[in-house]
């Protein structure tokens, strides 16, 4: 009878944590949508990105309105700029490039693909840095870094004078954990065994609650 009651205590557990985790995913969803996941999964593998970087930075960038434009001009899911996007239409041989056509989702994501590319390659890799440089233009970051005042050692900054630009970085790193547990195996290949496994779930729970708390 313990035993047959021990069971029941254990599905019981297990469904509760379903169903937690499943309103939890549904209601943070809303907040973090994916889309364009074919053309992410694309050009990440092209340019060699996190496709996770790129879903978190189309998210703070534009909440995946494709139509988005900004006071400053910049245009399209990745809040490209017409410097930018002309110099990369350039560099990757678009034909009949416009401005207009930074509102076309492939376009956009391949050339903000290929920027973080370019800013991984001028940055070594440095995730602070790339969307500092993303954000507030990597100049400046090359600037701060060579001023004692924001860096000590010329290769992480330590503080960084621009408070939208910090903001920013804080918003993209707090994407990239709660897109990385709420769309897990989205950009693999090959669709992976979708059993349950309860640890794995407990263990997913804690992350996105983790993420929600330290980058709140």
């Amino acid at each position: 009878m313990k035993s047959k009651n021990g069971i029941k205590r254990m599905i019981n557990i297990i469904l509760v944590s379903v169903l937690i985790y499943v309103a939890l995913s549904t209601y943070l969803k809303v907040f973090y949508p994916l889309a364009y996941v074919d053309l992410i999964h694309k050009y990440s593998k092209e340019y060699n990105i996190d496709p996770y970087l790129i879903a978190a930075i189309i998210n703070v960038e534009s909440r995946y309105d494709r139509n988005a434009i900004s006071s400053k001009e910049a245009r399209g899911l990745m809040q490209i700029s017409p410097i930018t996007g002309n110099w990369a239409a350039e560099e990757l041989s678009i034909e009949g490039f416009d401005l207009e056509k930074l509102f076309e989702p492939e376009i956009n994501i391949r050339i903000g693909s290929w920027y973080l590319k370019v800013l991984e390659e001028e940055f070594d890799g440095n995730l602070q840095l790339i969307l500092a440089a993303y954000n507030g233009g990597s100049g400046n970051v090359s600037k701060w870094l060579e001023n004692e005042e924001y860096s000590k050692n010329g290769i992480v900054l330590n503080k960084i004078p621009f408070k939208e630009t910090e903001e920013y970085i804080e918003k993209v790193e707090k994407n990239i954990n709660i897109y990385r547990v709420l769309y897990k195996n989205s950009f693999e290949d090959k669709a992976l065994n979708s059993n349950i496994n309860f640890i794995a779930l407990i263990h997913n729970i804690r992350k996105v609650m983790k993420s929600l708390i330290l980058y709140k």
